[in-house]
């Protein structure tokens, strides 16, 4: 099973363009980064930019509306992500409660949606979905 696990920092939301972490907190977080690696459980990782460097695009009718960021309406943002592969949701958190957030730092754990997940009808809509997860894994030389 995949999970995505969410780093969601309190006050990100409105951070200006170039925040970063303490080499302290860096450290710390390549720790638990390599654990995840070492146990052979991570599959993907990365921080993000503030929001106030995004942009929002919603959609009215099929007309895109573009709204750059900070997004006043913001309460939580992502900060991060990790992809990781294990058996369970219960392996998920445990590896969640072992990363070394601090006191404003919540994790969502997400289970991912699989094709074979879905019912038939579902999956013969979603042909070629494999493949094209498949080339959007491969990094660029």
């Amino acid at each position: 099973m995949r999970f995505m696990m969410l780093m969601i920092p309190k006050g990100y939301e409105s951070a200006a363009p170039g925040t970063m972490p303490s080499a302290e907190a860096v450290a710390a977080m390549m720790k638990y980064n390599e654990a995840l690696h070492k146990a052979g459980v991570l599959l993907a990782l990365d921080g993000l930019q503030p929001p106030s460097t995004g942009a929002r695009v919603s959609f009215s009718n099929g007309v895109p509306k573009i709204v750059d960021g900070p997004f006043a309406e913001a309460k939580e943002v992502l900060g991060g992500y990790w992809m990781i592969q294990v058996s369970s949701r219960e392996e998920a958190i445990a590896w969640a409660c072992r990363c070394p957030a601090g006191d404003h730092e919540i994790i969502e754990i997400r289970r991912v949606q699989e094709v074979d997940d879905f019912p038939d009808d579902v999956r013969a809509a979603a042909t070629g979905f494999d493949d094209m997860q498949a080339a959007g894994r491969r990094v660029p030389a």
